[in-house]
């Protein structure tokens, strides 16, 4: 179920601006990368389409009815890179150590920006020439929201695989208070 939560959390996030709520969402500050960590670490195998079909549609809302921009194939890139982040997170799937989602978090937002970034600069020739100078042009623009990207991919990732560790430590300790009240 926390896997579902997380993905719609990231669909809700996505549409915040739209619905007039001033919430951090600015510079790329979102929990989307780490709701796909989570689910291809914690969700089902056999429903990992499930994911990706609803960011695929919140996509395609977003462009066409919020942004008013044409769908162009670069947004397909961007669907190949949930799919795979989905099956990176299926590496998290056994070992969900700190050090493994930090990786799986920074490997997230380097990846993102040079997929996004080299998508938008072949696609978009009106952006960027179709040069080298283009293409640098192209990644130079998007570090202001790098930095955004790469904290929001470590924090979110962080706390969401925290969650199961901090419901079991509850859990725990509401089974060892209750039996400890039950002996006295």
């Amino acid at each position: 179920m926390l896997p579902y939560l997380f993905v719609l959390l990231a669909i809700a996030v996505r549409f915040f601006p739209f619905l007039g709520l001033n919430l951090p969402h600015a510079w790329h500050f979102t929990p989307l990368a780490a709701s796909l960590l989570f689910f291809g670490a914690r969700g089902s195998r056999r429903q990992m389409w499930v994911p990706l079909l609803l960011l695929a549609g919140t996509d395609v809302v977003l462009t066409r009815f919020a942004w008013h921009y044409p769908f162009t194939w670069d947004t397909l890139v961007t669907w190949a890179w949930y799919a795979a982040i989905l099956w990176l997170g299926t590496n998290l799937r056994e070992k969900a150590g700190f050090w493994r989602v930090v990786v799986a978090a920074a490997a997230s937002s380097v990846s993102f920006f040079i997929v996004s970034n080299f998508a938008v600069w072949a696609a978009w020739p009106q952006m960027y020439p179709r040069t080298l100078v283009g293409l640098i042009s192209s990644y130079e623009a998007a570090i202001p929201f790098f930095r955004g990207t790469a904290v929001s991919d470590l924090f979110f990732s962080l706390a969401m695989f925290s969650v199961p560790a901090l419901q079991q430590a509850i859990a725990g300790r509401l089974r060892s208070s209750g039996d400890h009240t039950a002996t006295v």
